[in-house]
């Protein structure tokens, strides 16, 4: 079993190398002079982005430690880490039926913001299991509610540039890279208590942020007369949310255990945090490209890749978790698994449900995959965790994957029309 500070010591990167090359090559790129010249409020967006998924980067990597250090046992852990996700069964439904009914994201973005920020703080009022489950359920309920309605304004703002989606979405990326490296020294210093308190600073950044955000303007399509139910029949978007919702599905064991797996291997809080921000610096990368790989390639092989590559990762977290370089690239492949996932299926979303379905068809992408699937993946690692160990947990995730692979080859975008 390797140590965390025989890890460090051997570490092929630092935390701040890697934060600055993934702001370097954020920096270098482009397309927000691109995106200023057509009037695209770039860097407003961008700094939505990057609050709200540094958000998650303080949240999810070690919410986990913050609930083990407060007592629980992985089952309950597992079930607290499913309200994160379960919530965005209903939120982003309800708020994107909302938006699209008033044909307005921005107000409900706002609104979701700061209810947010307010039912966090109950958290440090909350000791026992069911009043945590509680303040967990209301602040991630707003919170879940503001990304797909944000997404949908973004696309708005692209107009006919929807492939540089990634050239604003990567900040995000950069967000998490910052707070989970940061978080993962500070917790070396201070302990897990001052986890919420980070967390709480960066509900703040989002909701300051969501002030300077004007209202996109919706393409002309948005009078188109297809129904979201009517769109729901269609094969293609059966298959895409379906495969969706079993590749977050698998992704849920790594959510809720991954940074206790490493623990208990022995690795430090910053080692943990510096495999964290590797993997999301591999997805900046990836998001930079993102476009070329799209027009090169198509979303639907570029989907089914992602896929793939998932269950190689799922096997390999699992049962080499003591081998350093092992973790490394399994943590790399964080780029294909989310980035190259999140990408290519929100393109498919996009086209799939336009006009005025767009909020809830990014609602139901959102909700299917990241808040269901992650939900039933979360619950299920608590409950495979507990009797059958880390191995067969992520076995099991690389089958989720596996199968999310099949049901997009027989229905996705046969005829790679996107």
């Amino acid at each position: 079993m390797l140590t965390g500070r025989r890890f460090e010591r051997r570490q092929p990167f630092g935390d701040r190398r890697l934060l600055r090359l993934a702001v370097m090559a954020a920096v270098s790129t482009h397309h927000p002079h691109l995106a200023r010249s057509q009037g695209m409020p770039y860097w407003r967006l961008s700094a939505f982005y990057l609050f709200y998924f540094a958000s998650l980067g303080a949240l999810v990597p070690f919410w986990g430690l913050y609930l083990q250090h407060r007592g629980f046992v992985p089952l309950a852990i597992g079930q607290l880490m499913g309200i994160l996700l379960g919530t965005k069964i209903i939120a982003p439904n309800l708020w994107g039926w909302l938006a699209d009914r008033r044909g307005l994201h921005m107000p409900l973005v706002r609104h979701a913001s700061v209810l947010s920020v307010l039912c966090l703080g109950g958290i440090f009022a909350a000791d026992s299991f069911w009043s945590i489950a509680l303040v967990m359920t209301l602040f991630s309920f707003f919170w879940n509610a503001s990304l797909p309605q944000l997404e949908a304004v973004t696309f708005n703002h692209l107009a006919s540039r929807i492939r540089r989606y990634a050239t604003v979405r990567l900040w995000g990326s950069i967000g998490f890279i910052a707070a989970v490296s940061a978080l993962g020294v500070l917790l070396e210093r201070t302990g897990t208590g001052v986890i919420p308190v980070m967390v709480l600073v960066l509900y703040v950044g989002i909701w300051v942020s969501s002030l300077f955000i004007p209202e996109g303007t919706h393409p002309p399509v948005a009078q188109s007369g297809q129904s979201v139910r009517a769109l729901l029949r269609s094969a293609e978007v059966v298959g895409l949310l379906t495969s969706c919702f079993l590749l977050q599905a698998s992704h849920g064991a790594y959510y809720a255990f991954y940074s206790i797996h490493l623990a208990n291997a022995g690795y430090s809080t910053a080692a943990v945090g510096a495999l964290w921000a590797w993997g999301v610096a591999a997805e900046v990368l990836v998001f930079l490209r993102m476009h070329r790989l799209l027009e090169r390639f198509g979303a639907r092989s570029l989907l089914l890749a992602s896929f793939a590559l998932a269950v190689l990762r799922w096997v390999l977290i699992g049962n080499f978790v003591a081998i350093v370089p092992v973790q490394v690239f399994a943590q790399a492949l964080h780029a294909a698994t989310f980035g190259v996932f999140h990408a290519s299926a929100i393109h498919l979303a996009y086209h799939y449900f336009p006009g005025r379905t767009q909020g809830r068809g990014q609602a139901l992408y959102s909700s299917l995959s990241f808040g269901a699937g992650g939900a039933a993946g979360s619950l299920a690692g608590g409950y495979l965790w507990t009797d059958a160990g880390a191995s067969v947990t992520f076995s099991v995730s690389a089958l989720a994957a596996a199968l999310a692979w099949l049901v997009a080859w027989m229905l996705v975008d046969r005829d790679r029309q996107f």
